[in-house]
């Protein structure tokens, strides 16, 4: 849906043009109409003004058609005059005032319009570049989640998001009084080409002078957008990490980390601010300076008629006012864009990285798994060499192992997760590169080392909001979990809220409602990576027994220190050196 950035985040010092292109082509028919309806209130709006000469005439020189008729030689006059005559209406005051009325009344209508699709259009954008974030990294392959700080993209979705919104609605906006500015200049071209010229020149030199400020502003707004990425990333990442960090009294060193790069971000924000305060306060006098300057050429050298120097003088007045807002919309509009190409970069990345479509093939597990001469490395790092393992079907498998071994990337092969360098993975003599991804992993239920419960109840956290899953099928999974027990005796059964992350159950009861949240789908292959690691004894005994009673309908494969997940398994493998032994330290080969 977006173009795709391909640069570094630093790499876009001139790039509002780009920007203005990647918008508009993004949200063509919004930006269209929105042009459309500020170019039609910017006509009806300078018609309204050309009946204010005849109308200041009228006023010098008496309230007359005839003093309306004198005055309007100019031609801005001209042009109201003849099309009241057009339509059989007098030149008079009445008519002239009516004019002006209804030419605000219409401007003001079509400002209303295009500013509705200016709103609705800035929520698409956010709303857009979130989902298109979100699915690129739902659709990433698994090695790319490894490297990728958790924070760093939440700040995408919320922050980002929002600030490249902004991005656009201060881009519509300058547009906006940029064609508004454009009328004004035409009308005051009317009036007196001569006046308006050296006035322009003058506002042309003052901005230019202040574009300085505009610069600044956009270097303070990249650094903000590379802040407030570091920041959230280490905000996110100390948080999740803070119980260890109290206990060992550590929490100063996160918090030094913290407060540098807060400070870092409060500067950058200074400078923005500052940036944008200056120009404001700038531009008034530069407003003030060019309308002397224009009045006293108009009088002095150019001897043009009071009646028109009165309406010179306001025209340009809204001129230098509509450019100064001009120049604050493209200055806000810098500050943002830096949030919206990193936005593009992220969203890029992700997709470079999408998980390929291996098959197509319907799964079946029915008699077993195997990996043969399986080989496989991390960049340089080589984990496997030449391995084979089986997992028959109605069976309980352990896999032991030093940390780092390898034992998880035994269960992320089976899953698809990683795809070996040589070698391959069988499910029911079939090659895993055949079949369907997607339908393989809905034949897989998978219990982390840590679950992630939500805050909510317990039928929300074993269904994860699926729909089509009802109370029974529910009460089955936690019944095969060895859950129905606790969740049975809750005051309100399994529709008790069990507090943050499961904070009001114990441990093993958090374990057992994983295992039911694996099992609700009735799965062919249970994986359990260290689940039972954190639990005492006594609640991992129980969990065993679970585990070898549901032997009978699926596969097991526990990932495990423990012993007792080892005495409970009706085999063991271990991982040593890129090589996988039997229990006894029999090499086995199928």
């Amino acid at each position: 849906m977006f173009s795709a950035a391909g640069q570094p985040l630093t790499a876009y010092g001139n790039s509002s043009m780009r920007l203005f292109q990647s918008f508009f082509q993004t949200y063509f028919y919004p930006s269209i109409m929105m042009l459309l309806a500020l170019l039609l209130a910017g006509i009806v709006e300078g018609f309204g003004l050309f009946a204010l000469l005849p109308l200041f005439g009228m006023t010098l020189g008496g309230f007359d058609s005839g003093a309306a008729s004198s005055v309007a030689d100019n031609r801005a006059g001209q042009i109201v005059v003849k099309t009241l005559s057009a339509i059989g209406l007098e030149p008079g005051a009445r008519n002239l005032l009516l004019v002006i009325v209804v030419a605000i009344l219409l401007k003001s209508i079509l400002v209303l319009v295009a500013k509705k699709k200016v709103g609705y259009t800035v929520a698409h954008v956010a709303t857009d570049l979130r989902l298109a974030l979100i699915r690129a990294l739902i659709g990433a392959r698994w090695e790319y989640y490894v490297g990728q700080p958790v924070g760093s993209q939440a700040n995408a979705v919320a922050t980002e998001a929002m600030r490249a919104s902004q991005a656009y609605l201060c881009g519509a906006t300058m547009v906006a009084k940029l064609l508004q500015s454009f009328v004004y200049i035409a009308v005051a071209f009317l009036v007196s080409w001569k006046a308006t010229s050296v006035s322009l020149f003058a506002a042309l030199l003052f901005l230019l002078l202040f574009s300085k400020l505009v610069k600044k502003a956009r270097r303070a707004g990249f650094k903000q957008t590379n802040l407030l990425q570091k920041l959230l990333s280490h905000l996110t990442d100390s948080m999740q990490a803070i119980k260890p960090m109290k206990a060992m009294a550590r929490e100063d060193l996160a918090e030094a980390i913290l407060v540098s790069e807060t400070s870092r971000l409060n500067k950058a924000l200074r400078k923005q601010v500052l940036s944008k305060e200056a120009l404001k306060a700038l531009q008034e006098p530069m407003i003030t300076i060019i309308l002397v300057i224009g009045l006293y050429v108009s009088l002095i050298y150019l001897h043009i008629p009071m009646a028109e120097v009165m309406v010179l003088v306001f025209l340009l007045a809204r001129i230098l006012t509509q450019l100064g807002k001009v120049q604050q919309q493209y200055q806000k509009m810098v500050i943002f864009e830096s949030a919206y190409w990193s936005l593009l970069d992220k969203i890029q990345e992700a997709e470079q990285e999408r998980e390929p479509v291996m098959g197509t093939k319907v799964p079946t597990l029915n008699r077993q798994i195997a990996l043969k001469n399986i080989s496989f490395a991390y960049s340089e790092t080589a984990l496997f060499d030449h391995v084979s393992m089986n997992f028959p079907f109605r069976s309980f498998t352990a896999l032991v192992g030093v940390s780092g071994v390898g034992k998880t990337t035994i269960a992320d092969l089976i899953t698809g997760l990683c795809r070996p360098q040589q070698g391959e993975i069988y499910v029911d003599d079939v090659p895993l590169h055949v079949i369907d991804l997607r339908l393989w992993r809905r034949l897989i239920g998978y219990v982390p080392q840590d679950p992630l419960l939500l805050h909510d109840t317990v039928f929300v956290n074993v269904t994860v909001g699926e729909e089509g899953v009802g109370e029974a099928v529910v009460k089955s999974a936690l019944q095969a979990a060895g859950a129905w027990e606790f969740v049975s005796a809750m005051p309100q059964g399994m529709y008790t809220d069990i507090g943050e992350r499961g904070g009001k159950l114990s441990g093993g009861q958090r374990q057992r409602l994983a295992i039911a949240r694996a099992l609700v789908h009735k799965p062919r292959l249970l994986i359990l990576d260290e689940a039972t690691s954190a639990l005492d004894s006594e609640s991992e005994a129980a969990i065993c027994k679970t585990l070898q009673k549901l032997r009978d309908e699926l596969i097991i494969l526990a990932i495990s220190h423990q012993p007792t997940i080892v005495e409970a398994a009706d085999r063991t493998y271990r991982l040593e050196n890129g090589k996988v032994f039997l229990l006894d330290g029999k090499y086995g080969k199928f």
